[in-house]
């Protein structure tokens, strides 16, 4: 059984760092999409960040290039969201998921993502 479990959100200040975890557990990892979406308290869940498991190719939303880096730890099923330079509105619930067989052209659609964790609460103040 597949399971995707989040952790590292918090209560931070604007300008602080913070780095998610996703553990990854069940499921052959090598043809894998892993990606960060986020939900924002009355909006949509967006896009943040993926990168294959097996080449370790990454994909940012353009809001986050330079400020967020994705990596991941093999050995460990572990996937990283590096967040630097937090905002406000960074504010959200962060979630991982996985998908197999995504293409390059789709790995910011969170439909084409099967599996999901249950989000880690990250709260950016002012």
């Amino acid at each position: 059984q597949v399971r995707l479990v989040e952790s590292g959100g918090g209560l931070v200040q604007a300008g602080d760092s913070l780095r998610l975890s996703c553990a990854a557990s069940g499921m052959p990892f090598s043809s894998y999409v892993m990606g960060w979406f986020r939900q924002a308290p009355g909006k949509d869940r967006e896009f943040v960040a993926a990168i294959t498991w097996s080449r370790g190719n990454r994909y940012y939303a353009d809001s986050e290039k330079g400020r967020f880096t994705i990596s991941r730890d093999n050995a460990k099923n572990t996937v990283w969201l590096q967040m630097n330079s937090l905002k406000p509105e960074d504010t959200a619930v962060y979630y991982c998921a996985a998908g197999v067989g995504v293409a390059v052209s789709t790995v910011t659609t969170q439909g084409v993502y099967k599996y999901w964790g249950q989000g880690t609460q990250v709260t950016v103040s002012s």
